[in-house]
């Protein structure tokens, strides 16, 4: 279906499709406006999860042995890129400036299609300390049947979703990485963790439950 932008508030625009009558346009853009705070454009917007309702906590395997990556080189391209990036992450309060750790994962760049970088965590060994999380999943075939009938559908996105989850403290400290010249660690679930899909449904299930 087409779309056209609607502006809610400066700077901040929504996609809605252009089938919709006059009158459900309308009530649908009221109710955006009045819950304006529910949807994020930046970090900033993001408070996250209250981590007493939910945050990660890592199962690592106590005989697992710990890691410590050797420090990656990269292109000056790259490496203005991971500054870049270790800056927005820094204001959004998703890392912070590490000294005692105990894991230590490099950085890996990725090419995005816009050609711009982004930068992922290569959490490849403690990945595979940590057994997998079973938490069933949803069953596409099963949702696609519970949304037939309906006249309307509406589709959210959430911004960054994983990491709207915290971290749990105990574990903070086996989520450094480095970048440039210092050591940082996630205070929130980051992307490429292992079974960070489980906690993130658990999520969804607990919110949409009623």
């Amino acid at each position: 279906e087409d779309v056209k932008e609607i502006s809610l508030a400066e700077g901040k625009m929504v996609k809605v499709g252009v089938s919709l009558t006059k009158e459900d346009e309308e009530g649908l853009v009221s109710m955006l406006k009045n819950n304006i705070s529910a949807f994020a454009w930046s970090a900033s917007d993001m408070p996250g999860i209250d981590p007493d309702f939910l945050c990660h906590h890592l199962m690592v395997d106590p005989k697992a042995k710990v890691v410590i990556q050797k420090r990656r080189k990269f292109g000056e391209e790259k490496r203005r890129a991971i500054v870049e990036e270790t800056k927005k992450l820094m204001v959004a309060g998703h890392i912070r400036e590490i000294q005692h750790l105990t894991w230590l994962a490099n950085m890996v760049m990725v090419r995005k299609n816009n050609g711009n970088w982004r930068m992922c965590t290569n959490l490849t060994d403690l990945n595979k300390a940590c057994p997998k999380d079973s938490y069933p999943l949803p069953n596409i075939d099963f949702l696609v049947d519970n949304a037939s009938g309906y006249e309307l559908l509406s589709f959210m996105d959430a911004y960054s979703g994983y990491n709207q989850i915290r971290m749990h403290p105990a574990d903070e400290d086996k989520m450094a990485f480095i970048a440039d010249q210092a050591t940082y660690y996630y205070k929130v679930m980051p992307f490429g963790l292992k079974n960070a899909g489980a906690p993130y449904q658990r999520l969804m299930d607990m919110i949409l439950a009623n």
